[in-house]
């Protein structure tokens, strides 16, 4: 799979200590939206961003989200492994210092780094905890989705060290590059 080599960075999950695992039920889907979903999950594992998983003791559900466009969201309910996650204190820069930094070139180029977070692998160890419920079984993530707790900072990590050397002419704030 191509993305950040698993030496260079990947994604913890670390719990609190003497925190107890949750599984969440199933919850029913709305007809009219599990074709969607379905092809969402089909996406994810042709791609080999997850794929399924018996045995677990973290479960999360799905939740479909309709978006302006009139397609569906697929998210994640990680609302209780983030919970559970104490929070990394890696320091996000703040975009208008960023902008500001910028104020004084004459050319200035903005970069989104599209789909960036699933360029960063989950520890092996931790893929469990990331596990969601479908009609069509249990899946777990081998790379970083979105809602988990740290994959901000994680991500923020991974671009400053990427660009460590270029930071007189790059500027990274999350996925987006300012040159």
């Amino acid at each position: 799979m191509p993305g950040m080599d698993p030496a260079i960075v990947e994604h913890h999950i670390d719990t609190w200590p003497n925190t107890y695992p949750v599984r969440q039920k199933q919850r029913p889907l709305h007809p009219a939206k599990a074709p969607a979903i379905k092809a969402e999950i089909d996406k994810l594992r042709h791609a080999g961003f997850i794929y399924p998983i018996a045995y677990t003791y973290w479960v999360s559900n799905l939740v479909p989200v309709n978006k302006k466009q009139g397609t569906i969201r697929v998210c994640t309910n990680y609302r209780d492994l983030n919970i559970a996650c104490p929070k990394d204190k890696y320091p996000t820069s703040f975009i208008d210092q960023v902008i500001d930094e910028c104020a004084c070139h004459e050319v200035l180029s903005f970069m989104d780094r599209f789909l960036g977070y699933n360029q960063i692998q989950i520890r092996y160890p931790d893929q469990h905890k990331t596990v969601f419920t479908t009609p069509w079984g249990t899946f777990s993530y081998r790379v970083m989705p979105f809602s988990l707790k740290n994959t901000g900072a994680t991500f923020q990590r991974t671009m400053s060290y990427a660009f460590h050397n270029l930071t007189h002419i790059i500027l990274a704030y999350l996925d987006d590059l300012t040159a």
